[in-house]
């Protein structure tokens, strides 16, 4: 079993920046996918980014060009940086550890509000 742990989340101005990072509780071996999504209320829950263990990344388009995702493989950790964060970013933002022929695994989440 693995646990994911969360940080980062907060309030900030519109145009501001916050980072994220997701940490899980053992080391993971073998190929896997870190990814975050959102869900804001009344609404489905999205992919805004992934990466693999290879450093292999992908985007939603509404956030593509002002969030980065990166990973530490030694430690297992994956980030994502957030610039230029507008209101409707606010939502909460969770981690998922997809284990490549294992199980699938989900963070508590972070809130994170833009706001004036």
């Amino acid at each position: 079993q693995v646990q994911l742990v969360e940080s980062g989340g907060g309030l900030v101005q519109p145009g501001g920046s916050l980072r994220l990072s997701c940490a899980p509780s053992r080391r993971i071996f073998g190929n896997y996918v870190m990814a975050w999504y959102r869900q804001a209320p009344g609404k489905q829950r999205d992919l805004v980014a992934l990466i693999t263990n290879f450093g292999t990344t992908n985007y939603g388009d509404s956030v593509k060009g002002r969030f980065a995702i990166s990973i530490d493989n030694d430690k297992n950790t994956v980030y994502l940086q957030m610039n230029s964060l507008e209101p409707e970013d606010t939502a909460v933002y969770y981690c998922n550890l997809d284990i490549r022929g294992g199980n699938v695994y989900w963070g508590q989440g972070t809130q994170v509000t833009v706001s004036s």
